[in-house]
């Protein structure tokens, strides 16, 4: 029983033996991002984490934050889905942010991705299913953010979608820290009205 499943091969429901290494967030917490808890998610690890992250990998024609692409896509969507679409990529707050192409072969990435946005939706009160729609914005602000922030793509995009109409703002990562928790602030006090 010591790695985690049963005499029959069943996985144990008790997960307690899968905390493995720990990471240290700006705040000083432990947090285990191959086994991750709500109660050790935390809005300002988020927000100081992703306003360091630049999109593209880092190959954009400059800064560019995954803190300011999540402030502008929660504005993009309807007031229902805002507060997901601000916190759709926070998982790459405990994971970084690895571009489309790349991610989709790391075996096992897309598991602790959605380990850790389990534990964050829990956190805040989500749907653990993100919303279609945003989903879909995800995909076409991808097409703002390209025009705006890219050199000349060599060949075209495989994830070239009809743009949102967004205008970055290039945010420097205190503002974009600060803005993504405004932001957050905001949603949490002005929940959507059913």
């Amino acid at each position: 029983m010591e790695d985690g499943f049963d005499w029959s091969g069943n996985e144990r429901e008790d997960k307690s033996w899968l905390r493995g290494d720990w990471i240290q967030t700006y705040s000083g917490r432990a947090f285990y991002p191959l086994d991750p808890r709500p109660e050790e998610v935390a809005i300002e690890d988020i927000a100081h984490a992703l306003a360091h992250l630049c999109r593209f990998g880092g190959h954009s024609l400059r800064f560019y934050s995954v803190a300011e692409h999540c402030v502008l896509l929660s504005r993009a969507v309807a007031t229902e889905h805002a507060l997901w679409a601000l916190l759709h990529d926070a998982s790459e707050a405990y994971l970084v942010d690895v571009p489309r192409p790349i991610k989709k072969q790391l075996t096992g990435y897309a598991e602790a991705e959605q380990r850790v946005m389990r534990a964050i939706c829990e956190r805040f009160g989500l749907d653990p299913q993100e919303p279609p729609a945003v989903k879909q914005a995800d995909t076409r602000i991808l097409t703002d953010e390209a025009r705006q922030v890219m050199a000349r793509p060599p060949q075209p995009w495989a994830t070239e979608a009809e743009p949102l109409g967004i205008t970055l703002e290039f945010m420097n990562s205190e503002q974009a820290k600060w803005g993504f928790l405004a932001r957050f602030i905001e949603l949490r006090r002005c929940p959507p009205s059913n």
